[in-house]
């Protein structure tokens, strides 16, 4: 069993996978300040959640866009669980190529994305990340890391407003049932979920327009969000909400058999 995580600047997300299927997943706040023993007292907790062994783990990967995190969970990885963690970035050996003007800018949770969409699905693709920061990412068929879009997250536009607005209340991000709200809260969800969907659909539709094959693009979403949005999003075909974990799962495979051989 390998251990997957997936740091954001929001949430971490940690999956449990059992050769390539995803056995088991968590979703914690991401906490800057933390040592790498209370990262590994995280770590057995989380297995003894979901009735795991320590001895069950045999590797782990890292995908972050936290750098001060990074090296304080490989540290517990290895002094906790007893492996070492492969730490996926850039400058990994992938086979992608990030035909970009900087390649090692590139986030690893785009990178991750975009593995794993030409790994799985074989096809172009833009993926859509519902993140801290809404990521808009192409890739083809055969690897060829396009660049993309980054624009701010539902919940960052979301919280921003209520913020700097003294009147308006915080309020919970669920689908509403029209447009034209009654409510003050309904009116902030229509923007928020609404504008969010509009937006999607006009810039894949802009993606596409620029497309360099012949082929048409894929649309998949992921991310915790993409479940709520993707129904309200003409564009989007297919949702995996973990596809930034499986894309760790196949980097770690695909580098552990490069080092063996």
């Amino acid at each position: 069993m390998i251990l997957a995580f997936d740091i954001g600047n929001t949430e971490t997300t940690v999956g449990a996978f059992d050769g390539d299927v995803l056995t088991a997943h968590w979703r914690l706040t991401t906490a800057v300040e933390r040592t790498p023993d209370e990262l590994g007292l995280t770590l057995h907790e989380l297995l003894r959640a979901g009735s795991l062994e320590r001895t069950d783990v045999t590797g782990a990967a890292i995908g972050s866009v936290v750098p001060s995190l990074t090296a304080p969970l490989a540290e517990a990885c290895e002094r906790w669980l007893g492996v070492r963690a492969r730490v996926i970035d850039a400058r990994s050996a992938l086979p992608i190529v990030l035909k970009v003007d900087e390649p090692l800018t590139v986030g690893a949770d785009r990178i991750l994305n975009t593995l794993a969409a030409s790994q799985i699905y074989r096809a172009d693709s833009i993926i859509v990340d519902f993140g801290t920061a809404t990521t808009y990412d192409c890739i083809t068929a055969d690897g060829l890391f396009l660049g993309g879009i980054i624009a701010p997250g539902l919940r960052t536009s979301a919280d921003t407003l209520i913020r700097r607005t003294s009147k308006l209340p915080a309020t919970e991000l669920v689908a509403p049932p029209r447009a034209i709200g009654t409510r003050t809260e309904d009116c902030i969800r229509a923007g928020v979920l609404f504008g969010a969907a509009d937006a999607i659909d006009g810039l894949v539709r802009r993606i596409k327009a620029e497309w360099p094959t012949p082929r048409v693009p894929r649309v998949v979403a992921t991310g915790g969000l993409a479940p709520l949005v993707a129904p309200l999003a003409k564009e989007i075909e297919l949702v995996e909400p973990f596809l930034t974990l499986y894309g760790l799962q196949i980097a770690f495979s695909l580098l552990e058999r490069s080092t063996a051989s």
